[in-house]
């Protein structure tokens, strides 16, 4: 087995974590520590379902039982972040609106959970040009 199935999706993950620190800390004009997490620009999980996807197909090729595997996690983890995790933050941002009596002590919902689409095509484009670099030098 090649480490290459591994590094790609770790370089994936650490290239587009370090993305989404600074382009949020570019946003909020401060380090953005506290936004470290789900949801935000790029998506991690584009960038690392892609990464495999496209490592498998350049080194197995897209005929490959394992290729169909990754196109399989990618659509479900991509339709994921697009649709369930986007609808589970806009309702916390619904309850957050509902509970701004202040009797709660509790904390408001993370609100940042899903992706837009710009953020998974940007997740995807990472994941690919990794996988590429993997591909060619690993």
């Amino acid at each position: 087995m090649s480490y290459a199935y591994l590094i790609a999706p770790f370089f994936a993950w650490l290239v587009c974590g370090i993305l989404k620190f600074l382009v949020n800390s570019i946003r909020e004009c401060r380090w953005a520590f506290d936004l470290i997490g789900y949801g935000g620009m790029p998506s991690n999980h584009a960038a690392i379902v892609t990464s495999m996807l496209v490592l498998v197909g350049l080194r197995e090729g897209v005929d490959h039982p394992a290729f169909g595997v990754a196109l399989s996690t990618a659509f479900i983890v991509l339709l994921d972040a697009t649709s369930l995790r986007r609808q589970i933050g806009l309702h916390a941002q619904h309850l957050n609106r509902l509970n701004t009596t202040g009797q709660g002590s509790e904390s408001p919902l993370r609100e940042r959970i899903g992706h837009s689409r710009a953020e998974v095509l940007v997740g995807l484009a990472v994941g690919a040009f990794i996988a590429a670099l993997v591909h060619f030098f690993v």
